[in-house]
């Protein structure tokens, strides 16, 4: 996956709906463990949501899979 595949998506842009559908996919999503805690899809859900509202992640759209991602936004190096 190359960096000038991947369009970042404000979640502003999407409607609660769609915005509520990525991050569901997402949180449910095989390989998305939380740890030895176990965590209902709704707390899951709101963490997520609480990221993108800080900034600490972001919605990515990949152009070649045609798939939608939720990444950490990375501290540039200094």
């Amino acid at each position: 996956m190359s960096a000038s595949n991947l369009v970042e998506v404000p979640r502003d842009a999407l409607s609660p709906e769609a915005l509520r559908g990525v991050i569901e996919e997402y949180v449910t999503r095989a390989g998305t463990d939380y740890g030895a805690q176990e965590r209902t899809i709704e707390e899951k859900i709101a963490d997520v949501e609480r990221q993108l509202e800080r900034g600490e992640a972001v919605i990515v759209f990949d152009t070649n899979t045609v798939m939608t991602n939720i990444v950490p936004v990375r501290e540039p190096a200094t």
